[in-house]
């Protein structure tokens, strides 16, 4: 989703594509202890994504009071990471077939660590994005890797199980972010222990990986192939490797094939194919998913549960969902077909963002506001511009000050005092003035009260909302993308619709508190729910039910179907007739 994290720019799956069907039924040995045990280790770069992906979400709301953030640069804060990750997606290709796909993981691991230390020592807002970037960077090349990886040492009928452990690794990444949001949200510098829990992790992880061993799949692409076949025999507990080394070196030269340009062009109807991927990816990011995971806690807090705690416990319940939701999906879906998850997740969807919407519409909560009155309240008890400023003084200097309402739950805020707006700015800004002044302040905050059915309902319909994703757009498109592509140029083009992912990812979270700034929460959600009614019209005329097909079929036809030749006319009916299992790799990008 997130459930289906993870940028590949490289030939991710056109690197796997000959494992994935051979052709026959040939079945190789089966997948041993240690087979599990390296792909589990591989894995946590999945849980360690979905951690920083999560993570931002509760850490959002401590960060932007310490250094009293403005919606742009909150918006920043949370997009930079994205930066990193687009600019890992476009070069990291290159670096695990240049240095292997286990190595690359060690890297991402140990550029995870320094990250992560940036963070909790950084005293500014610029070393924080700093910071971010480098984490974007770690995660998306761990993501190109660790699904190589995995997909590259599993045996043929377990790839499937052994990869979408990674995604199942990724929400529950998720989910554990959300909770240690909701742990140190009124902890003292809790931010710092939010980033900091990720560092023994990686480091444990990086010391892992150097004791696995390289893929066959890249040791027979260096030449290696007496190495190659012993990995084989020590992955599969078995000394004959010779059939399956004959399907890696046969899959390798298919990849000849084809090149980058011909994404673009008629041959086998690959212009076609290229804009369904793209324009399934485009509804992924449209549809609202990102914001949802990076800005829950503000969201949540913007419709009534306006403490830190209550909205980061509240978002706590996101990451349930997303865990609880991706388990069925990735259980049943050779069984009822990724265009049947894909339709009824958009369905579900656009029903559940209407309901938000019409249930914020009534809530009347002025969340176009929303940054600017945290600015405000949070500038009172805290040294704005620096994280290691002291909140006890500025306690002291508006200790006097007299409060006419309270603040625990809003829906209207209005912040006057008696003095000029010059010595407003000061105090502001953490000024110094003379206590006789600050004594004739007065400040009026008028409130009322979110009725508690509308904050529930809220919050229901957005569980409801990610659980539909969860189901569909999450996991779902990178399956279909796996197997829209033949083999030899799958992984370029997975490369460039996971590129296109990270950049509209970046694109719509670089403006979500911008433009919900300017027309308020529930005119977003109808946006994002007309997005979903149009996810759903493309998904049924264009995208064809795979279930039960294997990826050659699955080429052929696409390739005759859009030609519009007759014999192909029907196009569900021919892949029907033949029924071999699905021997697709699910690599997800994003969960998010």
């Amino acid at each position: 989703d997130l459930a289906s994290v993870v940028g590949f720019n490289m030939q991710v799956l056109g690197n796997v594509g000959g494992l994935q069907y051979t052709g026959g039924q040939t079945r190789i040995s089966g997948c041993g202890t240690f087979t599990f045990l390296s792909s589990a280790i591989a894995a946590i770069s999945g849980f360690l994504m979905g951690y920083e992906l999560g993570l931002i979400s509760g850490a959002l709301l401590q960060l932007s009071s310490i250094l009293a953030l403005s919606c742009k640069q909150q918006e920043i804060v949370v997009s930079s990471l994205l930066i990193g990750a687009l600019l890992a997606s476009l070069t990291g290709g290159f670096l695990i077939d240049r240095f292997g796909r286990r190595i690359a993981i060690i890297i991402a691991s140990c550029l995870l660590v320094l990250g992560s230390l940036i963070l909790i020592l950084s005293s500014s807002y610029g070393i924080l994005i700093v910071g971010r970037i480098a984490i974007g960077i770690s995660i998306s090349l761990s993501s190109i890797a660790t699904c190589v990886y995995i997909a590259e040492i599993a045996p043929q009928h377990r790839r499937g199980l052994l990869v979408s452990l990674n995604e199942l690794m990724i929400v529950i990444g998720i989910l554990f972010a959300y909770i240690s949001n909701y742990v140190f949200t009124n902890v003292s510098h809790g931010w710092k222990y939010m980033f900091g829990l990720v560092i023994p992790i990686g480091t444990l992880q990086a010391i892992a990986m150097y004791f696995l061993p390289p893929s066959p799949r890249f040791l027979v692409m260096k030449g290696n192939d007496e190495a190659a076949s012993k990995v084989l025999g020590r992955l599969r507990a078995t000394s004959n490797t010779a059939e399956e080394l004959t399907v890696i070196k046969s899959s390798l030269k298919d990849e000849h094939q084809y090149n980058f340009v011909d994404l673009f062009r008629s041959k086998d109807n690959m212009r076609a194919r290229m804009l369904i991927g793209l324009t399934l990816v485009f509804f992924v990011q449209t549809t609202g998913q990102p914001n949802i995971l990076f800005y829950a806690s503000t969201v949540l807090k913007s419709v009534g549960f306006q403490s830190n705690e209550a909205a980061s416990l509240a978002s706590t319940g996101v990451g349930v969902v997303k865990v609880v939701s991706t388990i069925p999906a990735t259980v049943f879906v050779d069984h009822v077909g990724s265009k049947t998850f894909l339709c009824i997740g958009s369905s579900i969807m656009a029903v559940s963002l209407v309901t938000m919407g019409l249930v914020n519409l009534n809530i009347h909560m002025n969340f176009t506001n929303i940054c600017r009155n945290q600015f405000l309240e949070d500038s009172i008890f805290r040294g704005p511009g620096n994280m290691s400023a002291s909140n006890e003084s500025l306690k002291e200097q508006f200790a006097g000050m007299p409060f006419q309402g309270r603040t625990s739950l809003t829906t209207l805020r209005k912040f006057k005092t008696a003095k000029t707006e010059e010595q407003n700015s000061t105090a502001l800004a953490g000024g110094r003035t003379s206590a006789a002044s600050q004594r004739g302040s007065h400040i009026v905050i008028d409130t009322v009260e979110v009725p508690a059915a509308l904050k529930w309902l809220s919050l229901a319909s957005l569980l409801v909302y990610v659980a539909a994703f969860s189901i569909g757009l999450g996991p779902m498109t990178w399956l279909v993308l796996s197997e829209i592509f033949p083999g030899g140029i799958r992984g370029r083009a997975m490369a460039l619709t996971s590129s296109m992912n990270w950049g509209i990812n970046l694109l719509i979270s670089l403006t979500f508190l911008t433009v919900t700034d300017l027309i308020g929460l529930p005119w977003v959600c109808f946006i994002y729910s007309l997005m979903s009614l149009a996810s759903l019209a493309f998904i049924i005329v264009f995208i064809p039910e795979t279930k039960g097909c294997s990826l050659e079929q699955i080429s052929m036809e696409l390739a005759k179907h859009f030609r519009g030749s007759d014999e192909s006319a029907d196009l569900l009916g021919k892949f029907h007739q033949k029924r071999p299992t699905r021997k697709s790799c699910v690599c997800p990008y994003s969960v998010v």
